[in-house]
This record gives C-alpha cells, sequence and structure tokens, in this order.
C-alpha cells in the first residue's frame, strides 16, 4: 500500500468516527420538565411514553435517550442485531438480538412486542420510536400465511437481484403488518415521535428502515411489479404472492398513505445523516492542506460499474485537475448494489474498490477505501476495502487474476488474500456505505 492507500484507510477511519450517532442525538434530543423536545418539535405527553425502535445504530440511540429522558419512559423494547444485543446497558428497555440482513426468530418476537406495545397507548400517550438502518430484517410481522423462511427466502432473493433498496424496502412493507407507516397506525390516537438516522440516499424517510411511522406512497401492484422486473414473481414463495397479489384485490388492506389523519399526530425527524459526516471529514481533510470535495451523497448502482466510473473522475482529476487539483480526496457517500453472479464472498463496497483498482491499474498516487459505516459489509466480518494500483499488482505478483475474482463475487476473498480489508467490528451506528477516493501523493512522491 502507497502513501494514497494509507491516507484513504485513514480518512476511512476518521469517517467513522464522525458517523457516531451520540452527538447528533444528544444536541437533538432535550428534556423539558415532562416535556421532550427533539430538533425544534415539543411534545408534551399526558400519560405513558414508550420507547421502541430497530436498526444497527437503535442501540446506542435507545442508551442516549435514556440518558436523557429518565423516569420520563415508563418502558420500552428496540431490536438491534443479535451478535451486539448484549452490548447494551439499559433500565427501562428491553433489546431483543434480531437478525440481519436475513430476519430472525428474535426480529418476530420484536415486531410482536413493538406491535403490542403501540396498540396498547391511547390518546395522551407517546411512542417514541427509534430508527436507524437494518431496521427492515430487525424488526418482521408479515401478514398472510408469511412465515419467517418465506421471508428469509424473500429478502434474499431480492438482496441478490440488484434491486435498489427503494425497491426492496417497497416489496417488504406489502408483506408486513409494522412497516409502511403501519406502526403509526397501530399506535394511534397516540402521539408518535420517531428519531430517525438515515442510511438511504436522498434519506428518504419512508425507504429507511421501510418506514414504519411513515406515510407511504407505494402499493401492492408496485411491489409486485418490483418482483416482476427482476424476474422474481414466480421464484418467491407462493405465500407472498398470495398476500400481493390479495392486496391488490383488496383482501389486505393498503399500507397508510399520505394525508390519512392518522399522521395528523406523527412528527418523523431525521437527527443524522451521512452528509452530517462527509461535511466533519471535509474540515478535517482541508485542515491538512488538501483540496477536497463532496461529490455526493446520493451514490447509487452496480457496484463494478461504480467502480469504473470513480475510477474515470479520478484519473480525470490526477491528469488534468478536474473536478480539482491533486492533491486531494473526493468523498462521497450513497449505497450501490451487487448482482451476483458467482458463489464468492464480498459486499457492495469490497466489489466496488476492486473494480476502482483494475481500472487504475498502471497509474501512481490514486487509492480508494469503500466501506460500511457499520463496519460490516455483505455477510462478512469487514467493513470495506482499500484499493489502489498496488492491489493489482500483488495480485498478479501471486499469481491471481483479479478479474477471476471480480466475476466471482470474491472481493473478500482478494483482499483478505493480497492485504486491505478494513476490519473495525460493529461501529453501532450507520449512515450508510462512503468512499474516500485519495488524489496524487501528498507526500510530494510524482504520479
Amino acid at each position: 500500500m502507497d502513501e494514497a492507500g494509507r491516507l484513504a484507510l485513514n480518512l476511512a477511519l476518521k469517517a467513522i468516527e464522525y458517523s457516531k450517532v451520540e452527538e447528533n442525538l444528544r444536541s437533538a434530543l432535550k428534556r423539558r420538565g415532562n416535556c421532550i423536545v427533539a430538533a425544534g418539535t415539543r411534545m408534551c405527553p399526558k400519560g405513558r411514553v414508550l420507547l421502541v425502535g430497530a436498526g444497527k445504530a437503535t442501540g446506542r440511540m435507545a442508551e442516549v435517550a435514556e440518558s436523557i429522558l429518565g423516569d420520563l419512559i415508563d418502558h420500552g423494547v428496540i431490536s438491534v442485531p443479535q451478535r451486539v444485543a448484549s452490548k447494551y446497558s439499559l433500565r427501562r428497555v428491553d433489546v431483543i438480538g434480531g437478525g440481519h440482513p436475513l430476519p430472525n426468530d428474535g426480529s418476530l418476537e420484536a415486531g410482536r412486542r413493538i406491535l403490542g406495545a403501540a396498540r396498547s397507548l391511547g390518546e395522551g400517550d407517546l411512542l417514541l420510536t427509534l430508527i436507524s438502518g437494518g431496521g427492515s430484517a430487525l424488526m418482521e410481522h408479515p401478514l398472510g400465511t408469511v412465515g419467517l423462511e418465506d421471508l428469509r427466502v424473500l429478502n434474499d432473493l431480492m438482496l441478490k437481484s440488484g434491486a435498489t433498496i427503494h425497491e426492496i424496502n417497497t416489496v417488504r412493507k406489502h408483506v408486513s403488518g409494522i412497516k409502511g407507516g403501519r406502526l403509526a397506525e397501530a399506535a394511534w390516537p397516540a402521539s408518535v415521535l420517531s428519531l430517525i438516522i438515515s442510511d438511504v440516499p436522498g434519506d428518504r424517510l419512508d425507504v429507511i428502515a421501510s418506514g414504519p411511522t411513515v406515510p407511504d406512497p407505494t402499493t401492492y401492484n408496485d411491489a409486485l411489479s418490483i418482483l416482476q422486473r427482476y424476474g422474481l414473481k414466480n421464484r418467491v414463495p407462493g405465500s407472498v404472492r398470495e398476500v400481493l397479489e390479495g392486496g391488490v384485490r383488496g383482501a389486505y388492506p393498503e399500507t397508510p398513505k399520505p394525508g390519512s389523519p392518522i399522521f395528523e399526530r406523527v412528527r418523523n425527524l431525521l437527527v443524522a445523516t451521512s452528509l452530517d459526516a462527509l461535511r466533519r471529514l471535509s474540515n478535517y481533510v482541508s485542515s491538512m492542506g488538501l483540496r477536497t470535495l463532496i461529490l455526493t451523497t446520493r451514490l447509487e448502482g452496480e457496484s463494478r460499474e461504480v467502480g469504473k466510473a470513480l475510477a474515470s473522475i479520478a484519473l480525470e482529476a490526477l491528469e488534468r485537475g478536474i473536478p480539482l487539483k491533486p492533491p486531494a480526496a473526493i468523498l462521497l457517500g450513497g449505497e450501490t448494489y451487487v448482482k451476483v453472479r458467482g458463489r464468492g464472498r464480498g459486499g457492495r463496497n469490497m466489489e466496488l474498490a476492486l473494480s476502482f483498482a483494475i481500472s487504475v491499474r498502471g497509474h501512481r498516487c490514486l487509492a480508494i477505501a469503500a466501506f460500511d459505516t457499520d463496519g460490516i459489509d455483505g455477510v462478512t466480518d469487514a467493513a470495506g476495502a482499500v484499493a489502489g494500483p498496488w492491489s493489482i499488482e500483488e495480485a498478479l505478483s501471486r499469481g491471481m487474476n483479479p478479474y477471476e475474482y471480480l466475476d466471482n463475487n470474491d472481493s473478500y476473498s482478494f483482499f483478505r488474500e493480497i492485504g486491505g480489508l478494513i476490519v473495525t467490528g460493529p461501529t453501532h451506528t450507520n449512515l450508510k456505505s462512503m468512499a474516500v477516493i485519495v488524489v496524487g501523493c501528498p507526500g510530494g512522491e510524482k504520479n
């Protein structure tokens, strides 16, 4: 790894540090007597306050909320990834270990208990909801005869299909009794205050964790069309088709839509996004004397194709100073996808990094660090990878064919062999994926 690579790795770790949710939530959430003030919204419940939620960052969010609100919280239940469920210290809130990226029995228990808590509330009560990325799998309550194994098959097929997160969550909403605004519906006529951490491009509240407290503009017809588009309609379990087709016929009620009166007492507040973290990272890069540019927080597309596109941007900057002159760091956020063709191990960020490295082969002083802020890329123990031209040189010196690893979706094995994996462990946050491209060698090495 050269100087550019080492800098890219250091900036990736700094970005993850800036993605921690504690500071954002503490600045957004306050207690004023028996009132809760959040991002300018003031709610003063006359009855009980129940805390519920699901997501990779929800454990840390609940710790902060409990420390601020104290005995104002009656009790609660949240769902976090099973592997970290024992890490949280909460007095009034039960923690359930759900499954991610595929739901498990804990996900079903969480959905049942969270819906039960919402339904127990009446007028004058408040449901405080903490939502972050990953909540779709961690909190489940399927409709009809859809069972856990059916949900797992559906999720697995969609995650491997190349569908966007918006499309995946459109389908998830319509086989669920808790997503797509249905949690807010269950809480009516109580008030709902949702504090939300974004992990999706565009920060759409109805997409984050499938929007359990947010009006849903999508329909059963939309969900069926998505399955048809990706060739999945006849591959998903029959119970899933039965619910979606039954929903089109009116056998199952639609998700609550924008304008529904149930949302009159609901406040959905975005308290942290990837742009917040990238702005802090940009300031840090500037303090080092490097030029910096936040290119986008809406990065989407197939990982290997996005890797090629980012390589072209990096080469233009290196050779022509467009869109900025080196030495520089280009910062991005978003969520790409992998269309699984092979049988290897990897993740969207590692595949993007490998594609980038292949595309910049033969150059120097270029590097990318592509990583997920939750510390987990795909179903691996790595957050992502740092890569550059040296990655391909090292692989070839070992007799490895980088193209074969890319075609087999085996980027994890590639970087495990030649070096470059970014391993942080679970970070207890989730502000979607990010990438840092370093252009030029800040120390003066020739390009």
